[in-house]
């Protein structure tokens, strides 16, 4: 069973970066108001949901990053379907715009928010992460959902490739949950690269 979802508020400016939709309007993001309830009442609450998923190689984790049609390298995420559990969807999401069937949902990560302007109206997107982990490396990106590239890195490399600040802090939690557990999920041994696309 998942925890319950903690809310994390985030600035405006700081779009995580899996939807091209979302990437392409992060210059309308607005600025952090007074107020962030009076800001909620006026925006179209958008939600979903989204993995960081790890495989361990050559006993060190490697994170699973897409990049979207933008360029931006971020984590798969999505919205909910109706009557959709935020956990489902995530897993959902992974499989859909990577191809990557073998995952395991380990527990949450943590739940994020920004607010962007689409079409001229303010939305307010909430995202709940999971941690995953894999045992296989094989990943095809959903190149008709903009997903352009998929790729495993350690975790200093993922840091750095990772296009938006709230995506990194996800990142960071989510290597301090792998660094707390076990890594108890060895890889097979693999001769494939670290990268695929």
């Amino acid at each position: 069973m998942v925890p319950p979802a903690r809310e994390s508020t985030t600035h405006a400016a700081r779009v995580q970066g899996a939807s091209s939709s979302d990437a392409a309007d992060a210059e309308h993001a607005t600025p952090a108001e007074s107020s962030s309830s009076k800001r909620r009442g006026r925006a179209t609450l958008e939600t979903s949901a989204g993995g960081v998923v790890y495989r361990v190689h050559n006993g060190q984790p490697l994170f699973l990053l897409i990049r979207d049609s933008y360029r931006n390298w971020g984590f798969p995420k999505g919205h909910l379907e109706v009557d959709e559990l935020p956990a489902a969807a995530a897993l959902r999401e992974v499989t859909e715009e990577t191809g990557l069937h073998a995952i395991a949902l380990d527990g949450e990560i943590e739940t994020i928010d920004w607010f962007f302007r689409f079409r001229g109206k303010l939305v307010h997107k909430v995202c709940h992460f999971y941690l995953m982990h894999s045992t296989s490396s094989n990943t095809k990106p959903q190149r008709a959902e903009g997903i352009t590239a998929c790729r495993w890195a350690p975790y200093d490399e993922a840091a750095k490739l990772v296009s938006y600040a709230n995506a990194r802090d996800v990142l960071r939690r989510a290597h301090a949950m792998v660094q707390r557990g076990t890594m108890a999920f060895p890889s097979p041994t693999e001769t494939s690269s670290s990268a695929s696309t």
